[in-house]
């Protein structure tokens, strides 16, 4: 369908209200030049930092990243987005990811260290009680930042039999299962190098094998993937920057994206305020930095590819604005294009 603003799809940013960021936005895209304009703002709560769509597009679901943690439901209907009943709280502090999976929505709550499972009712709205709540166990030597679980992430993996949490707190990746109730139940635990604080996790479209970008170290670590038995296997590690730290040396990776060929692999690393490129080989096993380029503003905390592959989008949280690049299909190194103001940008998605 083709609308005022030349195409119907949108794109949804998050924020931090909290900073003066402005709720949910949702934005119109130009599939043709990738460019962004903003259409309307959502801010029935606070901070939803990190947004996640229904399959069919008509339900967009939002963490509210504050201490007493919940998820929120919203109806997407013209260019602005209606929330669908109350905030569920979800039984974690500090949740900062968000998923669906298996008819329920999925959070990682970084400040308790556990993954929630919220039942998806027939409408798309949220039922008010939890299936249940994972709490992570363990530490890692930083003193500041690994003094427990710190669950950063959770998602599907691509066989949508298993669901991973990754947590900076313990190094480490937990593969879970969601029981018949939709608890979330361990199934194992994969230990990374220790202080290394993992934060984000994405797998290759071929699907046995997932990069883990890792926030304490700049550097991403390759795993071989076996869908089969649910186990993650460490290969090594790979930089994600060309030497050490520039400047006042604050060099924290934040996401990685991953090219829909599996070419290509791009991280953020925010303080750097850099997009890193790298090289992927045909078995996906050893990642190659071939360029690092400005991420167009500050502080970028979330990457985003959009569906056709061509454009990379970066939410720079303290500049607040998100920028958008044109891949190089070649190369995939990417070129500024433009960029729209966004306050507090935590994370950008498409519809």
């Amino acid at each position: 369908m083709v609308g005022r603003y030349g195409s119907s799809q949108r794109a949804y940013i998050g924020s931090f209200t909290a900073a003066g960021g402005p709720g949910i936005l949702t934005a119109a895209v130009d599939t043709d030049s990738g460019a962004l304009t903003v259409l309307g703002a959502t801010d029935t709560v606070a901070d939803p930092s990190y947004l996640a769509l229904s399959a069919a597009g008509d339900m967009l679901y939002a963490v509210s990243e504050t201490s007493d943690g919940a998820v929120a439901a919203y109806r997407l209907s013209g260019d602005k987005a209606e929330q669908a009943g109350p905030p569920v709280a979800v039984g974690g502090e500090a949740p900062t990811h968000i998923a669906l999976h298996a008819g329920h929505v999925l959070t990682a709550n970084y400040g308790s260290g556990s993954v929630t499972a919220v039942p998806v009712r027939s409408d798309g709205s949220l039922a008010p009680a939890l299936s249940g709540v994972l709490r992570h166990t363990g530490a890692g030597p930083h003193p500041q930042r690994q003094q427990r679980p710190h669950a950063h992430q959770v998602l599907p993996d691509p066989s949508g039999r298993w669901v991973v949490s990754v947590d900076l707190g313990t190094d480490s990746v937990r593969v879970c299962e969601l029981t018949a109730a939709g608890e979330p139940t361990l199934h194992r635990e994969i230990a990374l190098r220790p202080g290394s604080g993992p934060r984000h996790l994405v797998f290759h479209p071929r699907g046995d094998r997932a990069y883990v970008l890792n926030e304490l170290a700049p550097t991403v670590t390759i795993c071989a993937w076996d869908a089969a038995d649910g186990a993650l296997r460490p290969l090594g590690e790979a930089a994600v920057l060309p030497g050490p730290a520039d400047g006042d040396g604050e060099a924290f990776p934040s996401e990685a994206v991953i090219a829909p060929d599996g070419r290509f692999l791009w991280t953020a690393t925010r303080g750097q305020d850099v997009i890193s490129v790298l090289a992927l080989d045909e078995a996906g096993d050893r990642p190659r930095l071939t360029a690092t380029v400005p991420c167009g503003g500050h502080w970028p905390r979330d990457l985003a590819i959009d569906p056709s592959g061509r454009f990379l989008y970066a939410a720079n949280e303290r500049s607040g604005d998100v920028t958008w690049f044109v891949i190089d299909p070649a190369t995939g190194i990417p070129r500024r294009a433009g960029s729209v103001e966004a306050p507090a940008a935590s994370c950008v998605i498409f519809g």
